[in-house]
């Protein structure tokens, strides 16, 4: 039998950890089990700091996976060995999953300018031609929001990922996971650029070095504000006193 994740926690945040995401998330599906699968990183965290309403989605979420290297900086600080997750690699493990076991309902991608999400598709498709997938971009007008919302309710896609960056793709699932209960919805925040091309990921050695951060600051400089909370998350993982998990090491994800 397929092991659950154990739940610890990021100060006051859920994390889950295993050695296989993939398999639970399929294990999931086919099950009929939906999910909310939030990918933290140390970004993520510390707005969850100064947003109540956030920290209140992630803790309600069903998976909530290490995506960033100071998530897993902080578990190793506390004896916990983690592998980190990045959400993109989860995402076309689970694209993969779903041609292999050829999945009958549809796939959706919701989020990205213009033309993005349906470029992606393009991809993915070219990859596993069996794979039937639903494309939105995230600049939808009241009336397109109305259809996507229907074409949500009669279609029930299985997966559903959703890239309008956080918060709002954590906010706009918990608010719409009741139109697919049975989805597993996650996160994806850029991914659709990368998918489409319009963006590229960090070379692989970057990304083994945990560098991921600096080469998207290379992409993107306009975010170096954003980027200060690494430090100041960094620095209170190490003077941090270590507090007893609220969570048994052995309960499973909510």
């Amino acid at each position: 039998m397929l092991e659950a994740p154990r739940r610890s926690q990021v100060f006051n945040l859920p994390i889950d950890l295993s050695d296989d995401y993939v398999s639970w998330v399929r294990s999931l599906w086919q099950q009929n089990r939906g999910a909310h699968v939030v990918t933290l990183n140390s970004e993520m965290v510390m707005q969850a700091e100064r947003d109540p309403q956030l920290a209140a989605t992630i803790q309600q979420a069903e998976l909530v996976i290490p995506d960033g290297a100071g998530v897993v900086f902080y578990l190793r600080l506390r004896q916990q060995h983690q592998q980190r997750c990045p959400g993109i690699e989860l995402a076309s493990a689970l694209l993969a999953a779903a041609a292999q076991l050829n999945l009958h309902e549809p796939i959706a991608f919701y989020g990205g300018a213009p033309g993005v999400a349906e470029q992606a598709a393009r991809s993915w498709q070219a990859q596993f031609p069996s794979l039937r997938l639903l494309t939105f971009h995230g600049y939808l007008n009241p009336e397109a929001t109305e259809a996507l919302q229907q074409t949500f309710k009669a279609e029930q896609p299985r997966l559903i990922f959703v890239g309008l960056g956080v918060p709002r793709q954590e906010f706009w699932i918990a608010q719409h996971r009741h139109l697919c209960p049975q989805a597993i919805w996650i996160g994806v925040g850029g991914s659709f650029d990368i998918w489409a091309g319009v963006k590229t990921r960090a070379p692989v050695w970057w990304c083994e070095h945990n560098l991921e951060w600096l080469y998207r600051l290379y992409q993107e400089p306009w975010r170096w504000r954003r980027m200060l909370v690494l430090p100041q998350f960094a620095l209170r993982a190490l003077v941090s006193t270590h507090t007893p998990n609220r969570y048994s090491a052995g309960d499973p994800p909510a």
